[in-house]
């Protein structure tokens, strides 16, 4: 496995409109990014409150979850601009920088595409239900507003169908100009 692009054994090949996107997209990551310190706090103070003074709080055991669920979701978003995703390369590799182009394109709008716009589609809604009843925790104790923690579903997936039509943007273009340079 490895993280390549298709594009690896050649330099960086500018792309405006796509760079500027990642760029965007990258720059997202790295504010969120932030979340995790804010997460170590939250997990140092609530181990502090549980074994120091018998005193955890069931709203900072939510907030760490809160916190890691938007870390990660965003840390996608961010491989994806970066196109540092995972990829299995037993044969990609030993493809033509075509043939890894057309894959990528073929692969992101019929596997990819279809899956994060479902999820959503069906995140609004899940959003949308949990403001209509004004969802909270079930602990008595626990956070208020469930719906704001449950909008980072479609807001992370929408930034994450933006960085795929990106990345397919980005393949087109260079597939188009590999194919005119001959």
């Amino acid at each position: 496995m490895s993280h390549s692009d298709p594009q690896a054994s050649e330099p960086h090949v500018p792309v405006p409109i796509a760079d500027a996107v990642d760029q965007l997209l990258v720059r997202v990551g790295q504010f969120i990014s932030w979340i995790f310190a804010i997460l170590m706090v939250v997990i140092l103070l609530q181990v502090l409150l549980r074994r120091g003074f018998s005193a955890g709080l069931i709203a900072l055991e939510e907030l760490q979850w809160h916190l890691y669920a938007i870390g990660v979701m965003i840390g996608v978003v961010y491989a994806q601009a970066r196109n540092s995703h995972v990829r299995v390369d037993v044969l990609h590799a030993h493809f033509p920088p075509f043939w890894k182009y057309l894959i990528e394109i073929i692969g992101m709008v019929v596997l990819l595409l279809p899956f994060l716009l479902l999820v959503f589609y069906h995140g609004v809604e899940f959003v949308h239900e949990a403001y209509r009843i004004n969802e909270r925790s079930l602990a008595p104790a626990g956070l208020p507003y469930r719906w704001l923690i449950k909008s980072m579903i479609p807001l992370c997936f929408g930034l994450l169908i933006l960085a795929c039509c990106n990345r397919i943007y980005r393949d087109i273009v260079l597939l188009t100009r590999r194919q005119q340079e001959g």
